[in-house]
């Protein structure tokens, strides 16, 4: 599988619109090579250079298969960030540039489970079910 976006390419800087100093929207994703099976996707944002560790920025599964998640989209039900609450937080990093890493997961199931799973429940959720997954980090910086 292939995960990448027509707005930043990987290991590269996610545009403004997409962060804390923009709109607070997702940025749109393409999802290639999704394998015969997958009955469902999930998907992963997390800073692992966040200050008081990994930092959860947005948590969605049960998302039916598909080619793409679009910019300012809920494709499915959404996790518990580490704010605390329920959907996306943008990149706003307090100083310097962080990772933002966003994994995407191929399911042989919908999992069903209620909205607000945290990152690490659905890790649990997940296991022994993924049939691919992939990857697309993308980097900011607060001018």
């Amino acid at each position: 599988m292939k995960l990448s976006s027509p707005e930043f390419k990987h290991e590269g800087y996610i545009p403004g619109r997409f962060t804390c100093q923009g709109n607070k929207i997702n940025p749109p994703m393409t999802i290639e090579g999704v394998p015969d099976g997958a009955e469902s996707l999930a998907l992963i944002m997390d800073d692992p250079d966040a200050v008081g560790g990994t930092f959860v920025h947005w948590v969605l599964y049960d998302i039916p298969v598909t080619g793409s998640i679009g910019e300012d989209s809920v494709p499915g039900k959404q996790g518990i960030n580490s704010l605390g609450g329920i959907g996306y937080v943008s990149p706003c990093p307090p100083s310097g540039t962080h990772r933002y890493f966003f994994k995407v997961y191929a399911l042989d199931k919908m999992l069903g489970s209620r909205e607000g799973l945290s990152k690490q429940d659905l890790e649990k959720e997940i296991s022994g079910h993924v049939l691919d997954k992939a990857e697309l980090i993308g980097l900011y910086r607060k001018n």
